[in-house]
């Protein structure tokens, strides 16, 4: 009498190597990312053709209504919180486009009374 073997299972393939390899790409994205808090309101930054982008730490928000905010601080605080500012570094404006530009430059003395030096205006890239 003739016995046959068994039939072969099949051998699955093991996701495990697919699920280290997800673990390992969330980890270098997580790692890498820069997370920056949200704008206090919403802007639409005037379009500019500049070719590299405003760098700062420190970033001053005003709104089309001429509400001005710097990290926590609101309104006329802000100018308290712009004497912090390193020497030499820039104090970062994001302003909408709706903002008069003859707000900006009456702003601009207020901040030189607090120390600002530099003023780099963050722009849209078109």
């Amino acid at each position: 009498m003739l016995l046959h073997p068994p039939p072969k299972r099949r051998t699955r393939e093991s996701v495990v190597p697919m699920i280290n390899v997800v673990f390992l790409l969330l980890i270098f994205f997580l790692m890498t990312a820069q997370i920056a808090p949200p704008d206090p309101f919403d802007l639409t930054l005037p379009e500019s053709s500049a070719e590299a982008p405003a760098e700062g730490q420190q970033t001053l928000y005003i709104s089309a209504d001429g509400e001005m905010a710097l990290g926590d601080l609101r309104g006329e605080a802000v100018f308290d919180g712009v004497s912090a500012l390193a020497e030499g570094e820039a104090l970062m404006i994001r302003a909408d486009r709706g903002v008069d530009a003859g707000k900006i430059a009456a702003l601009l003395p207020r901040l030189a009374a607090q120390g600002v030096r530099r003023v780099k205006l963050v722009s849209g890239m078109r």
